[in-house]
């Protein structure tokens, strides 16, 4: 039996951890910590988990932790996580880590978008962990950075056209929409019933931090430097992100074509599924699972592809591929514990 421990128990992220965790087969639920609700049953703090996983919320102390467990997930704010994690790894513990300090592999561009990082070395070691495209590599880590939310969206709607040099990568915008339980459980203004109900926002124009993230995946894809133009909105409901990306094609196909481009794609993938015909994601659709739906259209008239992809931010974009990343890390059924029907209506 995996003993895990949730580092980060109490925000929107670590609650689905342990949602899905507990469901898990092979994994016991060793430890699970917070510094705001220290003391406190996890079931008290998030009332859904009552008698599922009644543990006391710990202090994040990492030597106390690692006697406990084979592998932690830290679903900590960046900054925090680098300062936590070299002393896991240390004591031989692996890591899922759900913050971004380790998806970026340039420390300079890191440092650029967010502040300094004090464990660089890490950032050649640490595998990201989007399993469609990097199953191998992870299976062998002792460090995943898990994705972010509208990365995954972006890089598992993109991916068949970037290999097959189908799109010109310099003709890439990308719109997506997300859920307010993106900007976590913090009270902010900005995520208030009354500020978020009836309104439909964008934020972070040229600016979020998801940016080099998206470009640093695309250009492995495309082989080449790829910028792209990325605008995330903020949408009146709890979860979900869809995202929309355009691009100039680069050979005349018809939808038809693309659509069985992405069939074999991800035919073997149990967590992609490519909708048929001109049917389009929907975001109501993959709610509470981990999966990505992606569908698109050939538009002749202006020689562009329009794809769209729909995921559960908390899931696929966050808790859910961080078990299917600790899944391929231990030797476990891909499928194991977020093999969940989506929940409808």
């Amino acid at each position: 039996m995996l003993k895990v421990a949730v580092v980060g128990a109490s925000g929107y992220t670590g609650v689905e951890l342990i949602r899905l965790l507990v469901g898990h087969p092979e994994v016991e639920i060793a430890s699970v910590t917070s510094r705001q609700h220290e003391g406190l049953p996890i079931s008290q703090v998030f009332p859904s988990l009552a008698g599922f996983c009644d543990l006391v919320c710990e202090p994040l102390d990492v030597e106390v932790l690692a006697a406990k467990a084979d592998l932690v997930f830290t679903a900590l704010p960046h900054k925090s996580a680098m300062e936590v994690i070299p002393g896991f790894l240390e004591a031989g513990c692996r890591v899922v880590d759900l913050s971004a300090d380790y998806r970026l592999r340039d420390q300079h561009v890191y440092e650029q978008w967010y502040q300094q990082h004090t464990s660089p070395e890490l950032l050649a070691e640490a595998v990201y962990g989007l399993p469609e495209l990097f199953r191998e590599q992870i299976g062998t880590a002792r460090l995943v950075a898990n994705p972010g939310c509208y990365p995954t969206s972006v890089a598992l709607g993109l991916a068949p056209l970037l290999k097959n040099e189908l799109i010109d990568p310099a003709t890439l915008i990308i719109d997506s929409k997300s859920g307010t339980s993106g900007a976590g459980r913090g009270a902010k203004q900005g995520s208030l019933y009354c500020e978020v109900n009836e309104g439909f926002k964008a934020y972070g124009v040229a600016s979020h931090r998801h940016t080099p993230e998206i470009e640093q995946t695309l250009s492995t894809l495309a082989d080449t430097s790829v910028q792209v133009s990325f605008t995330p909105h903020l949408l009146p409901i709890s979860r979900g992100i869809l995202s929309t990306m355009y691009a100039s094609l680069s050979a005349d196909k018809s939808t038809a074509e693309l659509l069985e481009l992405y069939q074999q794609a991800y035919a073997a993938e149990p967590f992609v599924r490519v909708m048929p015909g001109n049917e389009l994601p929907n975001v109501a659709f993959v709610r509470g699972t981990n999966f990505c739906d992606i569908g698109l259209v050939s538009d002749g008239r202006t020689g562009r592809v329009i794809v769209v992809s729909a995921i559960d931010n908390l899931v696929k974009g966050a808790a859910g591929q961080a078990l299917q990343n600790m899944n391929l890390m231990c030797g476990f059924k891909e499928q194991i514990g977020i093999g969940i029907v989506p929940l409808f209506p």
